[in-house]
C-alpha cells in the first residue's frame, strides 16, 4: 500500500516536472505520452490499492513542516472516501489528458499545458489523500495556482489573463478563512491531524465549533464557487475546454464539497453550521439554474450548471446526506466531463464558435458527438433511470428525511431547480443540435481521439445509478455499504420507502416537464420565433444573462470603494501629502540657499556694498560691547 500511495502522487508530479523542464527539448509525442502515461499509471496504482484495500490506512513518508511542538508530516490517509475520489480523479483526468492530445495538436505551448495539467492532478490528489490539514492546504493552494495558470493559459489576450486573476483573487478570500480555521483548530487541540480533530466535536464549545464550521464553509464556497464567491467560475471558461472539464468535473470545484464532508464529524454537531451549509447549497443551486436558462455561450451554460450541481452536493452535506452528496459528486464528474468535452468538440468543429444561436442542425453532421452529448444531457437533467436521476434523488431524499420548515423549503427549492435544470439542459441540446443550420461554415473534421473519449464517460454517466440504487429495491446500495463505516456517513436517517418512491415520481415528472417545455419552444415552427425573441433581449432575460448582476454588485460594494481608496491614498496621501511636503521643504531650502548666493554675482559695486555693510556691523558690535 505504501508503494501504491507514493506512486499515485509521484507519477503526476514527475510528469509535470518532465514536461516543464524537458518538454520543449524532446519530440512532442514523447511529452504527450509521458503526460498521459503518468495519469493512467496513477489510475492503475489506485486500482491496485482498491484491490488490496481492507480498511483505512495511514502512511507517513517523513516530515516537511516542523517547529517547536508543531509537526506536519507527509502523511497520507486512504479510507473509503479518499479511495473513491482517487479512482474517479485519475480515471476522468486520464481521459481528459487523452482528449487534450487532439484538442491541443496545433498549439505550440503544449509542453507548458501538459506540465500544468499533470501538476493540477498532483495537487488535487494531495488534497484528497492528505491526513493532516497543512498538507491538505498545500494541495488546496496548488489546485488554486494551477487553475490560475490554466484559466489564463492564453494570457496574451487581456480577457483571459483577467479571468485567471479573478479566479485567483476570489478563491483567496475563501482560502484565508480556511487558513484561519486551521490555525484555530491547532490552537485548540495541539494537533492538525484530520482524524484526531474529527474526534473532538463533543469536547469543543458549541460556539467555537459553529465559528470554525462557518470558516470552513467560506473556504469551501470559494473553491466550489458557491454564493457569494461564485463569480469566478463563469469567467473561467476563458481557458482551454479540457481545462474547464478538469476544473468542473474532477478537481477544483469538488474540493470544497470534499472538505465539508471530510470535516463533517467535527462541524456537523452544530445545527447552525448544517443549516448554513444547506442554505448556501440550496440557494446557489437555484441561482445558477436560473442564470443558465438565458445564457448564449455554450461553455457558460455548462459553467452555471456546474455551480448549480455543486450546490446540490453542498445541500446534501448540510442535510447530512454525505453518501448522497458523494454519489452525486461521482456521477456529476462523469457526465459533466462528458458535456464539456462534447462542447469542446462542437466548438472546435465550428471554428471556435461558442454562441449557441449561431449553431443548429448538428445532430447528423456531428453524430459521434451528439449521442454522447445527449447521454450527458439526460444525466444532467435527471432523466429517469440515469445516473444523475438517482444521485440527485439521494440528496433530495436526505433533505426529506430532515423534515421541518427549513428543509421543507429547501426541498421545494431543490425540486423547482430540478425543473429549471431539465429546461436549460434540453434548451441547449435542441438549439445546438436540432433545427436548421445557424452557421455559415460547415463543421470541420475532429481528431478521432476527441470523440472516442466521450464513449466511456457516456456509459458511466448513464449507468452511474448502479453505484447506489435505492433501498426500496430490496438491497443495500453499493456506496451505502462502502462508505457507511466512515464517521458521519453512517447512521443517517432515511425517508420511508413510500416517500422516496413518491419523490422519484415527482422528480421524473419535473424532468419530463422541462423536456416538454424546451421541446415546445426550441423545435418545430416556434423555434425561429423563440430564438429571435431571445436574441433581441428582454429586461428579465438580461438580468439572468448577467448572473443577477452579481459582478456589478461586487463592483459597487468592493471594487469601486477600493479603487477610490487606493486613488485617494495614491494621489492625496502619497503624492500630495508625503511627496508634496518633501518637495516643498526641498524648494524652501533651495530658495534660502539662493539668498547668499545672490551676493556672489562678481560685480564690484555689490562687493563694496557688502564690505561696507560688514564694517558697519563690526563697528556697531564694538560700540555695543564698549558701552555695555
Amino acid at each position: 500500500m505504501h508503494l501504491y500511495l507514493a506512486l499515485i502522487l509521484l507519477l503526476p508530479l514527475l510528469g509535470g516536472l518532465y514536461n516543464a523542464l524537458l518538454g520543449r527539448l524532446l519530440p512532442r509525442r514523447v511529452g504527450e505520452a509521458v503526460a498521459c502515461g503518468v495519469i493512467w499509471g496513477a489510475f492503475c496504482c489506485a486500482v491496485l490499492a482498491c484491490v488490496g484495500f481492507t480498511g483505512p490506512v495511514r502512511v507517513e513518508f517523513g516530515s516537511w513542516l516542523a517547529a517547536f511542538t508543531f509537526q506536519a508530516p507527509i502523511a497520507l490517509y486512504l479510507d473509503q472516501l479518499s479511495l473513491s475520489l482517487t479512482l474517479m480523479i485519475t480515471f476522468v483526468c486520464g481521459l481528459i489528458h487523452l482528449y487534450s492530445v487532439g484538442y491541443m495538436q496545433d498549439d505550440p505551448a503544449w509542453a507548458r499545458y501538459f506540465a500544468l495539467l499533470n501538476l493540477f492532478v498532483f495537487a488535487m490528489l494531495t488534497l484528497v489523500l492528505a491526513e493532516n490539514l497543512p498538507l491538505l492546504y498545500l494541495g488546496w493552494e496548488g489546485v488554486g495556482f494551477c487553475s490560475y495558470a490554466l484559466i489564463g493559459f492564453w494570457y496574451t489576450e487581456e480577457k483571459n489573463a483577467t479571468a485567471g486573476r479573478k479566479a485567483f483573487i476570489t478563491t483567496r478570500i475563501g482560502d484565508t478563512a480556511f487558513g484561519i480555521a486551521i490555525v484555530w483548530m491547532y490552537q485548540l487541540s495541539g494537533s492538525v491531524s484530520i482524524t484526531h480533530l474529527n474526534t473532538m466535536g463533543a469536547l469543543v464549545p458549541a460556539a467555537i465549533v459553529t465559528t470554525i464550521g462557518l470558516l470552513l464553509l467560506a473556504g469551501a464556497a470559494g473553491k466550489s464557487a458557491q454564493l457569494p464567491l461564485s463569480v469566478w467560475l463563469p469567467d473561467a471558461m476563458a481557458g482551454p475546454t479540457p481545462v474547464s472539464a478538469q476544473i468542473h468535473a474532477a478537481t477544483m470545484v469538488t474540493a470544497g464539497v470534499y472538505l465539508l464532508a471530510r470535516m463533517f464529524p467535527l462541524i456537523g454537531s452544530s445545527d447552525t453550521v448544517r443549516a448554513a451549509i444547506a442554505l448556501t447549497g440550496g440557494i446557489t443551486a437555484f441561482y445558477a439554474a436560473t442564470c443558465a436558462c438565458c445564457q448564449r455561450d455554450l461553455k457558460r451554460i455548462l459553467a452555471y450548471s456546474t455551480i448549480s450541481q455543486i450546490g446540490y452536493m453542498v445541500l446534501g452535506v448540510g442535510a447530512g446526506a454525505l453518501t448522497g452528496a458523494t454519489f452525486h459528486l461521482l456521477t456529476h464528474a462523469f457526465f459533466k466531463a462528458l458535456l464539456f468535452l462534447g462542447a469542446g468538440c462542437v466548438i472546435t468543429a465550428l471554428h471556435h464558435q461558442q454562441d449557441i444561436f449561431r449553431m443548429g442542425g448538428l445532430r447528423t453532421k456531428l453524430a459521434a458527438v451528439y449521442w454522447p452529448f445527449l447521454a450527458g444531457a439526460l444525466c444532467l437533467a435527471g432523466f429517469p433511470l440515469t445516473g444523475g436521476f438517482f444521485s440527485k434523488d439521494a440528496i433530495l431524499g436526505g433533505v426529506v428525511a430532515q423534515g421541518g420548515p427549513l428543509y421543507g423549503g429547501l426541498l421545494l427549492l431543490g425540486l423547482f431547480t430540478a425543473l429549471l435544470t431539465s429546461f436549460y439542459t434540453f434548451r441547449m441540446v435542441f438549439v445546438v443540435f436540432h433545427g436548421e443550420q445557424g452557421h455559415s461554415l460547415p463543421p470541420g473534421p475532429l481528431p478521432l481521439i476527441m470523440t472516442l473519449t466521450l464513449v466511456p464517460l457516456a456509459l458511466l454517466g448513464l449507468c452511474g445509478g448502479l453505484l447506489n440504487l435505492p433501498a426500496y429495491l430490496g438491497y443495500q446500495g453499493l456506496l451505502d455499504g462502502f462508505l457507511g463505516s466512515i464517521p458521519g456517513f453512517g447512521g443517517v436517517e432515511q425517508p420511508p420507502h413510500a416517500d422516496e418512491i413518491a419523490l422519484q415520481i415527482v422528480a421524473a415528472t419535473l424532468s419530463l416537464t422541462g423536456l416538454g417545455l424546451a421541446w415546445s419552444r426550441y423545435t418545430g415552427s416556434r423555434r425561429a420565433e423563440t430564438l429571435a425573441r431571445e436574441e433581441a433581449g428582454q429586461p428579465g432575460a438580461r438580468f439572468l444573462l448577467n448572473g443577477w448582476y452579481l459582478d456589478s454588485l461586487y463592483w459597487v460594494l468592493v471594487i469601486n470603494p477600493f479603487n477610490h481608496l487606493a486613488r485617494f491614498l495614491w494621489k492625496r496621501w502619497d503624492e500630495a501629502g508625503i511627496d508634496g511636503t518633501l518637495d516643498g521643504l526641498a524648494r524652501l531650502t533651495a530658495r534660502l540657499g539662493g539668498l547668499p548666493a545672490a551676493w556672489s554675482s562678481g560685480r564690484v559695486a555689490t562687493s563694496l556694498f557688502g564690505l561696507a555693510a560688514g564694517v558697519c556691523v563690526v563697528l556697531v558690535y564694538l560700540v555695543w560691547v564698549t558701552l555695555s
